[in-house]
Formats: structure tokens, sequence, C-alpha cells
């Protein structure tokens, strides 16, 4: 029976992640009236970069994955991916790389232990350009050097304590320069979406903060992911860049008003995703209900 109903576990989820949004934005009706006095330039804006930023997380999985010789092809990226930020915004402790782990293990059999050392190299990455964000333009330039040697020294002794304790073969990965180079230029190009994002939320609030302060303030922002605990990190960044308010110094009002712009617009930017997840999902149903019962079962 339990098999018989694979197929339509998937979509039952997705349906289920839409009711839990909409029953958030009603509950929530404060964001939506505060949204109404938003300029609209400002929201599509944010939409619209929200859409690239799916792009470059599009970019990030491939490079992860070619680290481990793994390749996928556009569609099941998307999926994946579409999946995977569903579970992050809905699910308490970030739960999108786990279940990217177990979906990469169960379909194309690629092992655990690889999958975490790749990730454990994306945020690395990842920590060490927050990390320059966040001390540039506060910082003389040997401070912040320092400091990102510190990083380094950290993230790198993590990352080989981990290899040696799983035991990791050297040629287990494909560790060519050009693809590791690959990932680092991916995770800047998410960094600096992430920085035009918040560049007009924090103009949206006031016209008259710096880039240098906007530099700083998505630093702590980004930083804000490695102590994510509850879903979509909601209140956890809040706190985080209202503690790290005497280096950007922006104002704890202007940083309430551009999050609710953040957390609305990208809300929004998911519901989105999941009605056109849903809609594939019923046009491959019906168009190949063979294929669709197979990929159900891997995803659920």
């Amino acid at each position: 029976m339990l098999k018989k109903l694979r197929p339509f576990i998937s979509v039952v989820l997705l349906a289920l992640a839409l009711t839990i949004g909409i029953y958030y934005l009603v509950s929530h009706r404060s964001l939506l009236k505060q949204l109404a006095h938003i300029h609209p330039l400002i929201i599509i804006l944010v939409l619209l970069l929200y859409v690239v930023m799916f792009g470059v997380l599009l970019i990030i999985l491939d490079a992860n994955l070619r680290l481990c010789r793994l390749k996928l092809n556009l569609i099941e990226n998307v999926k994946l991916n579409s999946h995977s930020l569903l579970i992050n915004f809905f699910v308490p402790g970030q739960a999108g790389p786990a279940y990217r782990g177990a979906y990469l293990y169960k379909r194309h059999k690629l092992r655990i232990k690889n999958y975490v050392i790749t990730t454990l190299m994306y945020y690395f990455f990842y920590a060490i350009v927050s990390v320059f964000l966040l001390l540039v333009a506060k910082l003389p330039w040997w401070q912040t050097a320092g400091a990102l040697v510190v990083v380094s020294c950290t993230g790198l002794i993590a990352i080989r304590q981990y290899s040696a304790r799983v035991k990791l073969k050297a040629d287990s990965l494909d560790l060519n320069p050009a693809k590791i180079s690959y990932l680092f230029l991916a995770t800047i190009l998410q960094a600096l979406v992430q920085l035009t994002i918040y560049s007009i939320e924090l103009h949206g609030a006031n016209s008259h903060i710096s880039l240098s302060q906007i530099i700083t303030y998505t630093g702590a922002a980004n930083l804000a992911l490695f102590v994510a605990l509850t879903p979509g990190a909601i209140g956890i960044r809040e706190s985080f860049l209202i503690f790290t308010e005497h280096l950007h110094h922006i104002s704890s009002a202007n940083i309430i008003y551009a999050n609710v712009i953040d957390r609305s617009v990208y809300l929004i930017f998911l519901l989105i995703l999941v009605a056109l997840t849903l809609s594939w999902h019923a046009i491959n149903k019906f168009n190949h209900p063979k294929t669709f019962a197979s990929e159900s079962a891997l995803i659920s």
C-alpha cells in the first residue's frame, strides 16, 4: 500500500508547504499591510533577484557535484534545489543540505562522506567571503587579512579532521584546481547577488545608507547562516544583524524594515516555486505516469 502511495507523497508535501505558506501570510497580515506601503518596484526587483539567486544555487550545486564526479541534468538540479529551499524554510535546522545528501545517495549512489566533504568546502568558502565582507570596510587591511587566515586555517583543519575520521581516500574526489575555483567563484557570485538584494531592501528603508555599511551588513547576515536553527533562520538573522549594529551602524528600525521586505518577498518567491513545482508534477504525472512514479518514489 505504501509503495502505491509513494507517487503522491511528494505532491502532498508540496501542497502542504503551499498551505503553510498561505496560512503564514494570513496569520501575519501585518506583513501584507507593510508591503502595501513599499514601492512596487522594490518588490519586483527583489523578487527578480531571488530568481537570479536560484540560478546561482543551481551553479553551486553543479560545482559541488563536479568535485564528486557527478553531474545532474538541469531539470533534476532545479527540482532538487526547489525541494531543498522549501525544506530549509519550513523545517528547523536548515535541513535542506541533509535532504540533498539523502536524495543523491538514493538516486545516484553518491557516498554521504563525499557529499559532506564537498558541502564543507562550500561552507568554508562561504565563511571566508562572509568574514571578508564583514570586516573589509571596518578594519585595516592587515587585520582583515589576519582574520581571513584564522578562518581559513580553522576551516582547513575541520575539513582534514573530517576526512581522516571517515577515512576518505585521496582519489575519492576530483580536486582539480579549476573545479575548486569554479565553486569558489560561484560562492562569490552568490555573495554579490545577496549584496545587491540587501542594498535594494536597505535603500527602501533609508536612501542614505552607504555601500560600506551594506557590505558589512551583508557579511553579518551571511554569517547568521551558521547559527540558523529556526525555519528560514527567522529571528536568528534579525537578531544577529541587530547584535552587530555597532559594526554596520544601521539602525534597528531599518534592519526590521528591510527584513520585512526580504521575508515577505522571499515567501512570495517560495509560493511561486511551489506552484510551479506542483504544476510540473501534475503535467508529468499525466504525460509520463511511469516516470513520475519512479521519480516520486526517489524524492519521497
